[in-house]
């Protein structure tokens, strides 16, 4: 059985991540923050650390021996205070030293985790093909990692995997964000400020696209690669389709909230085969 090395096993997008991971029937080693709850199975290991970004290489290449596969998927993700965040320098040195470690340590294939504002968002339909674009100290820490890595690893002998997520929900979100908001407001019978809500995004299911994210993690596809739908749903349609679960429509305040003027109007993942197709 192979074993991998999982990064933010706690987290939203991890703990999925994890879980098709045990599914697959992977042996896994978690490393989590020391004190944070994690869902232990039988099997696993976890190992706890006060700040995985602040590790050394040398530390990372003791607890990557014996593994096959490392998948990453930790990095700082405050809703509200992310984007901007100093915490990105820490998150791709930290990376960085993850990605030696594991290279030291004869790890075969490294999988991490990047974002579609890595992209330039013009073009709204964007492939692993089209040019990047990082607008925020998020995203160009990401792109920077990428750049970085996708260059390094193949020359260590390593394969490399980044992908790139767009829009998810889904069980376990943080509250503040879009649809566990429309969630909470519907249920308490309480009005939901919203934009004009025309913008078209790539909405997935986290479940979908942990799913997607492992079946790449285990093929021999290397690069980049978007996990997305293919397909675009304005917030509109999404608030209503939510709406409707609870027969609500009339707490919908569409326009109470203001655009964003530099907002993208379509934001849709390409995957490769799509695009070559």
């Amino acid at each position: 059985m192979t074993r991998v090395l999982i990064t933010g096993a706690t987290g939203f997008v991890g703990r999925v991540v994890a879980a098709q991971l045990r599914a697959r029937g992977l042996d896994l080693r978690a490393v989590v923050r020391r004190g944070a709850e994690f869902d232990l199975k039988t099997g696993d290991e976890v190992v706890e650390t006060d700040d995985l970004f602040a590790e050394s290489a040398d530390w990372w290449a003791e607890h990557c021996r014996d593994v096959d596969m490392v998948v990453h998927v930790a990095w700082y993700a405050e809703p509200g205070k992310y984007l901007t965040s100093d915490r990105n320098l820490d998150c791709l040195s930290g990376t960085v030293a993850l990605a030696r470690g594991a290279a030291r340590a004869g790890v075969r294939r490294f999988v991490g985790v990047g974002t579609c504002f890595e992209y330039d968002l013009s073009g709204g339909r964007l492939s692993p093909q089209t040019p990047l674009e990082p607008l925020t100290p998020y995203a160009a820490a990401k792109a920077s990692t990428f750049l970085t890595l996708n260059q390094w690893l193949p020359l260590q002998g390593v394969e490399f995997l980044w992908g790139r997520l767009f829009y998810l929900y889904g069980a376990g979100e943080d509250p503040r964000r879009l649809v566990p908001y429309l969630h909470q407001q519907m249920q308490a019978g309480a009005r939901a400020d919203l934009t004009s809500g025309t913008q078209i995004r790539d909405f997935m299911d986290v479940e979908d696209a942990a799913a997607m994210l492992v079946d790449d993690a285990l093929s021999a596809r290397t690069g980049a690669s978007n996990i997305a739908s293919g397909t675009g749903i304005t917030v509109r349609a999404l608030a209503e389709r939510i709406a409707d679960q609870y027969g609500r429509r009339d707490l919908l305040n569409f326009g109470a909230r203001p655009d964003n003027l530099t907002d993208p109007p379509c934001v849709i993942g390409l995957r490769e085969e799509e695009f070559t197709s």
